[in-house]
């Protein structure tokens, strides 16, 4: 819902959540969105953050990898747990699930374009069968003791652009919180995004919650540009945030001043990257965390002039000494180089 506050400005809220006046809300990606990465994106500004989206068959089967991704943290709140289906009783029973882990909502995956979720009925493929899509949903939330969002698409196709009637029904069965990538299933995450539907659900004189967008944003000037064309209540950010959690900081201050910061030097980069890198190493365990991790350099020294050596040792380095020893050489080189 949205509230005014004491000066007249427009607060968002979603149930006992307030969120502020114009919330960035960290995207929920497969393999990306752990608690280590959330880490870095809560300090540099994100407002809202959601877990990795979580099979529903997974939690209900107690499989460890879908169990480990309950795991939140004080600092994140207000934090979303987001879980994915096509079953409405493994999803009511996942849902309860993830209630009890205590987060701060519980958010519904009907976007995810991937194969093997959308082809098997699941994440976007919902967006083929709105009625259940309804059913689903209203059974999470008669169980759930705290708000329900959900995360969807435009439609399936061009030719099936539904989220209109989507969002209408979702509303309809107590969902709080609409956030809509501006982009169909079958375009996966190709050509530009487009905000236009999203701007008419959120002039839809017949649902009342907030409606965020998501879909290349990946600078403050688009971001105050879109917020001022299509209306939006806040914005998601999702793969502009890889290796890059500035991009809250940015965003906020050049809507809020008009200016550009300064990208984060050498130190800041390092520092950030060594932040995150140990707590992978603590939260995932050493193996894992060095494995993992090698995905994260790259985006975090991009367009580094001359980084190829380092990237190598990076992702070569099987102990993790080796990698914050490299970490601390790059942070000297580029000291002086730049």
């Amino acid at each position: 819902m949205l509230f005014l506050c004491a000066n007249y400005k427009i607060l968002v809220q979603i149930g006992n959540i307030n969120l502020g006046e114009f919330p960035l809300l960290l995207a929920p990606m497969e393999d990306v969105s752990d608690p280590p990465f959330r880490l870095v994106c809560k300090e540099y500004g994100a407002d809202m953050m959601y877990t990795e989206f979580i099979s529903s068959e997974g939690l209900i089967r107690n499989a460890e990898k879908s169990i480990k991704k309950l795991d939140i943290y004080s600092y994140e709140r207000p934090i979303g747990i987001q879980i994915f289906g096509d079953d409405v009783e493994v999803m009511r029973m996942a849902a309860e699930i993830a209630n009890a882990s205590q987060p701060d909502l519980v958010d519904i995956n009907y976007g995810c374009p991937v194969k093997n979720v959308a082809c098997k009925g699941a994440g976007a493929g919902l967006l083929k069968d709105l009625p259940k899509m309804q059913k689903i949903t209203a059974e999470i939330v008669k169980m759930c003791d705290r708000p329900v969002t959900v995360k969807t698409r435009l439609g399936w196709d061009d030719n099936t652009k539904n989220i209109k009637e989507a969002a209408q029904r979702l509303y309809d069965v107590g969902v709080q919180a609409l956030t809509i990538h501006g982009r169909t299933r079958t375009q996966m995450y190709k050509g530009e995004a487009d905000w236009t539907l999203i701007s008419e659900v959120k002039n839809m004189q017949s649902i009342n919650m907030p409606i965020f967008g998501n879909g290349d944003i990946d600078s403050p000037e688009k971001a105050l540009d879109y917020k001022n064309k299509y209306g939006v209540d806040g914005i998601m950010i999702g793969r502009a945030a890889i290796g890059y959690p500035w991009i809250f900081r940015e965003i906020k201050h050049f809507l809020a001043n008009g200016e550009k910061l300064s990208p984060p030097d050498i130190s800041e980069r390092v520092n950030a990257c060594k932040k995150h890198f140990a707590f992978s190493l603590k939260w995932k365990g050493e193996k894992l965390g060095v494995f993992e991790m090698r995905n994260h350099y790259g985006n975090y020294f991009k367009n580094m002039p001359d980084f190829k050596p380092y990237r190598i040792r990076l992702v070569q380095s099987d102990l993790p000494e080796n990698v914050f020893e490299t970490l601390e050489e790059i942070e000297n080189h580029y000291k002086i180089a730049i």
